[in-house]
This record gives structure tokens, sequence and C-alpha cells, in this order.
């Protein structure tokens, strides 16, 4: 089978492990269905993977990916939801301590043929391309999670997203001001500051500068570079809402910002099905639409990757893998 896996890990040169190639991959599980993969779109998770961090190394080779959007085995379209719980766990899957994503444990989503319980597969909108609905899974569904549930987040009230252009940054911007919040970024870059404008931010800073007033809420995904800002930036009260720490996990504590000014600081993983159906939803119904900063063959996901690596996309880096 054709995929795109994992072979070897370097945390300084993550792509030297890439390889497009082909693989002998069978269900992990009798029950789990095969989904034919039409679409996929690239994480830093992957990236995470390829330095070793999150993927043992007696796990390699690994089928990299946590996004796709195919076919089941009855013809019908489905999108794939990439958090793998317990079959005995009920309630929040994200909550389960037994959980991975796949290409943690089982093999992932970047490649001709992925496998999953029948439970995860969602049913693909006809208003979604195939790309756009492979876009939601990882950064969409984070997003959301972000906005609605670990910031409980209302109308009229005000977010921070730190780092503008990401996956999950993008997914922020468009999915905060469909639902009627006032959307800050920081960047820093100034064209790129820029282009979350066009995208829908209200305003733009720089990295580390003083905003006009404190924000309900703050979504980091950035970490070590941009904490100290985003305790400066959240009201007394307000909500940092943690979903990752591209830039290093060991940001400095300041406790004393946290707890006299009574600052919540909620964790957060991906989603749950039933927050992937409410997003699809807000969608639906507001026209929204993933943004796609480009599409590659499988045969060409190096230079996919390349292009997420050098920190050149602006919105999802998309793989075409069969033509629906």
């Amino acid at each position: 089978m054709r995929c795109v896996y994992a072979e070897s890990q370097d945390p300084a040169d993550p792509l030297a492990g890439l390889v497009v190639g082909d693989l002998e991959v069978s269900a992990p599980f009798p029950d789990w269905v095969p989904v034919r993969v039409s679409a996929t779109c690239l994480n830093h998770h992957d990236l995470w993977s390829l330095r070793g961090v999150g993927l043992p190394p007696d796990r390699l080779p690994m089928i990299l990916g946590t996004d796709a959007a195919g076919t089941d085995p009855d013809g019908h379209a489905v999108i794939v939801h990439s958090v793998i719980s317990s079959p005995d766990w009920r309630g929040d899957e994200t909550l389960d301590p037994a959980r991975s994503l796949l290409s943690e444990v089982y093999p992932g989503t970047l490649a001709e043929t992925v496998w999953v319980p029948r439970g995860n597969l969602i049913p693909k909108p006809d208003f979604l391309t195939t790309v756009e609905a492979a876009a939601l899974p990882t950064a969409y569904l984070t997003a959301y999670r972000l906005l609605f549930t670990a910031a409980d987040l209302r109308p009229g009230q005000s977010v921070l997203v730190q780092g503008a252009g990401g996956g999950v940054a993008t997914a922020a911007i468009l999915l905060a001001r469909a639902a009627g919040l006032r959307v800050w970024v920081t960047s820093r870059d100034e064209g790129r500051g820029q282009r979350a404008v066009d995208l829908g931010a209200h305003e733009a800073f720089a990295a580390g500068a003083r905003l006009p007033a404190r924000v309900d809420a703050v979504l980091e995904t950035v970490g070590e570079a941009t904490w100290d800002h985003s305790l400066k930036s959240v009201k007394p009260g307000g909500t940092i809402a943690v979903a990752g720490s591209t830039s290093g996990a060991n940001p400095p504590a300041d406790l004393s910002r946290v707890f006299f000014r009574s600052v919540r600081i909620q964790g957060t993983t991906m989603g749950t099905t039933g927050e992937f159906a409410r997003l699809l939803g807000l969608l639906e119904a507001t026209g929204t639409r993933p943004l796609i900063d480009s599409t590659h063959p499988l045969d060409r996901a190096h230079d996919a990757f390349a292009r997420l690596a050098g920190g050149e996309a602006f919105g999802k880096v998309g793989i075409a893998v069969h033509t629906p």
C-alpha cells in the first residue's frame, strides 16, 4: 500500500526520516473498517513524530497522518475522527487515559487506506470539498474545542490568537469571527498578520506587543515564546486555553499573575464526536470554510512537509490521495 511514513527520527532534521513508499498494513482489529482515503492534511503532530516526540522508536516504521476524508466500505463519503479511545470507554473520548491519535499507536491516514473503528466515521456533508473535509479532524476540531469548550466563549466576547498563520490559528480566526467574537492575533511577521486580518481577524499585533485592552481568553499553541504575553493579555477571571507548545513546553510560571487575577488555565487536546458534529453545524450555518494553503499529490508529500516545516504555509497543507 502506498503511504507516507516515518522510517527514522531526528530532532534536528525531521524530514530526514520521511519516506514515501509501500508498506504492508492490515486491520489492527477485526471489527475496524477500511476507509479508502481521498485526501489528508498535514499537522505539526506529524513533524513531532518525525522528531521522536510522542512516537517511540520501537513503533517505526509508522504511517503518519491524523486527518482524512474518504469512502467507507459501503461507498459513503466520510470524515475520519482521529481520537482512538478504549472500546469500553464512555463519555469524552479525549479524557480516556488510554486514548491515542492515529499515527501514534495505530497506522495513520497518509495512506491509500486507513483502518478505524466504525464509530470514528462521520458522514461528510456535501457542502465541503474532500480536502476541506480532511482539514477538520485535527486543526479545526482543536480550534472549536479551544474556543467554545475550553474557553467557553460567547458572542461579543474577545479572544487573542497567538501566532497567526498556522492551521489551528487560522481555524480559530475563522470560527471565532463566524461566532461573533472580537478576534485579535499576534505575529512575528507583519505580512502574515495582515493576511490574518484579511481572513477575518479584527486587528493584528506584533508578537509581544501591548494590547489596547485585555481579552476574555487567549488561545495558546505556541508555548514558551508567547506565554508571558498571554498572561499579561488576559482579563482578570479570563481563560488561557492551551492546546500546544510549538516553541517549547517549559514557559516561565509567573504564578502570581495566575492567582492574583484568578486566571483559568485550561488544557485541551483535539475534541469529541459531539463537538465535531457541532463544528460541522457551525460551518454549514455560517458558510465558513476551511482555509487550504496548498494541495500536493501523495508522491510529493516531502514538498508538502517541507512547506509546513519551513513555516511557509498559511492555512492547511493538503495531500490528494485518491480521486473521490
